[in-house]
């Protein structure tokens, strides 16, 4: 089969994807030498069949494929979608919608934590995947028969897993979880990295005010540069550079010449002097706007009730078939254990205090009890012994 490279077929194709309750996508991507990921492939497919677009095609418009996204009436059912709407946000301007993300739904139904696609594809498809494509060049052409068989395996099986898990969805009603979790997909602020903002991105070791006003606009300069330039953000300048200029600011063009990591003669290009420019901006940041990092403020040991919570957490996610890490993490139940009276983790509430937080409550106040059984650990309710009476013919 080869890929579809005419407008006319592709919005032929579209018109009819339209009609379906829900199309399965994926994308083929690169983004090694650019700041924004470079399409190369999109793959689609409905029950009639799994089809390829692309995107390097000259003259191939994508506006019938960017309409069929962003119809509200057909659901797009993805794997691991994070790339792709960031992929698509990018080229749309808006997130494609609705959309049903099959790990998330994988992890909900008991599949376990970041389940893959080829996991799901043995265990719900009873298919074996070649993934002897994976790592090729995507932006080569001609693709080899190879390469497209490899691409449209990854929304052919995607119905199947799609229908299976669907079913158990609204069998077991955790249809809401899944659109709890996809609610954070959805945001578009996740995709997009406002400049101002791209310094907190770095892994800072000083809490110095001026050298974070500094890094701040340096970070911003960067992320400007790599978005003008479409280069990845380490090919503008490394981290290690920005962090040397941040902690000793060069005084003039000379000296940001001497810097590590700065090209000779880079002063005098048009990106080395918005970079002084960005520098001066640093410097003139009054004192009482510079950024900050709240640190975390050292605690103890971890309570040992951390480890009982733990323990809990994983009997009560294989109770209910979910992923434990979608009810709560380590860090979540340590912070939570340190302090048992916060109610600001996910834990506590929506579903996952139907099936981990209320228990959870119950064992840090002393209400239930973790015990061994068989080689294996119960939950049980304890019961508050009662008060004896006061006998009152002893009295």
């Amino acid at each position: 089969m080869q890929p579809i490279t005419d407008t006319n077929e592709l919005r032929a194709l579209c018109e009819r994807l339209a009609q379906a309750d829900f199309v399965t996508v994926d994308t083929e991507f690169l983004r090694d030498n650019t700041y924004y990921p470079k399409l190369c492939l999109v793959q689609v497919a409905d029950d009639e069949g799994p089809h390829a677009i692309d995107p390097l095609a000259d003259g191939l418009d994508l506006a019938p494929l960017m309409d069929l996204l962003d119809n509200q009436k057909v659901l797009k059912v993805m794997h691991a979608c994070r790339q792709d709407m960031e992929i698509f946000f990018q080229m749309m301007g808006k997130l494609p919608s609705p959309v049903f993300d099959t790990q998330v739904a994988a992890m909900v139904c008991g599949f376990g934590d970041s389940v893959g696609y080829e996991t799901l594809v043995t265990k719900i498809a009873k298919a074996q995947l070649d993934k002897s494509a994976r790592y090729t060049d995507w932006s080569k052409r001609p693709l080899s028969d190879t390469q497209l068989h490899y691409a449209l395996g990854d929304v052919t099986y995607l119905r199947t897993i799609y229908r299976r898990l669907a079913g158990e969805l609204k069998a077991t009603g955790r249809e809401r979880w899944v659109d709890e979790e996809m609610a954070t997909l959805r945001d578009p602020n996740i995709y997009e990295i406002a400049p101002e903002d791209a310094w907190q991105r770095l892994k800072v070791r000083t809490n110095k005010p001026r050298f974070l006003g500094l890094l701040q606009e340096l970070a911003a300069w960067r992320e400007r540069q790599a978005k003008e330039r479409d280069l990845p953000r380490n090919r503008v300048a490394k981290d290690e550079t920005l962090f040397e200029i941040a902690a000793h600011p060069p005084k003039d063009e000379t000296a940001l010449d001497r810097i590590r990591g700065i090209p000779k003669g880079f002063s005098r290009s048009k990106a080395g002097k918005s970079l002084m420019s960005a520098l001066e901006a640093g410097m003139n940041i009054p004192d009482g706007e510079l950024p900050h990092i709240e640190r975390a403020k050292p605690r103890p040991a971890t309570p040992p009730m951390a480890d009982l919570l733990k323990v809990l957490l994983k009997i009560k996610c294989q109770d209910a078939k979910v992923a434990a890490r979608m009810v709560a993490n380590a860090q979540d139940l340590e912070n939570w254990a340190a302090e048992p009276d916060t109610t600001d983790i996910k834990a506590m509430h929506g579903w996952r205090y139907e099936i981990f937080g209320a228990d959870a409550v119950k064992l840090m106040n002393g209400d239930l009890g973790l015990t061994a059984r068989n080689g294996d650990i119960d939950v049980v309710e304890l019961v508050a012994e009662e008060e004896p009476e006061d006998d009152e013919e002893g009295a």
